[in-house]
């Protein structure tokens, strides 16, 4: 996958598109219902930056069932992973919130379950 640093920038640029793929990076795979709880924002506005980190060939996505989950684009370049580690190290808190949302949504499927 050929992305530029540019792009990847400009993927980011926006502070939710940063928070989605930072907490998608640090769980591996969320889908919508879960990024709506964790950042608490409306699905509309989730799911339109969901729609260009996967244009962006940042995230990728998979169906099963009704419900449609969003993880790191496997073809990534190494040095966009490596970007993206450096980002979630140095954010220290700002993750903590939406991570602790995500959390009290409990484990799946319960977590499935509560949102979806």
């Amino acid at each position: 996958m050929d992305m530029t640093p540019a792009e990847l920038f400009k993927a980011l640029a926006d502070e939710t598109r940063t928070r989605i793929s930072l907490l998608i990076a640090r769980e591996g795979e969320l889908c919508v219902c879960e990024l709506t709880c964790a950042l608490g924002e409306s699905q509309p506005k989730i799911s339109r930056h969901l729609a260009l980190l996967r244009s962006s060939g940042l995230l990728a996505d998979r169906r099963q069932g009704q419900w449609i989950y969003y993880r790191l684009h496997p073809q990534l370049p190494q040095w966009a992973q490596q970007v993206l580690a450096a980002a979630q190290q140095g954010n220290g808190l700002g993750l903590q919130d939406d991570a602790g949302r995500l959390a009290a949504m409990g484990e799946r499927p319960l977590r499935q379950a509560s949102c979806c």
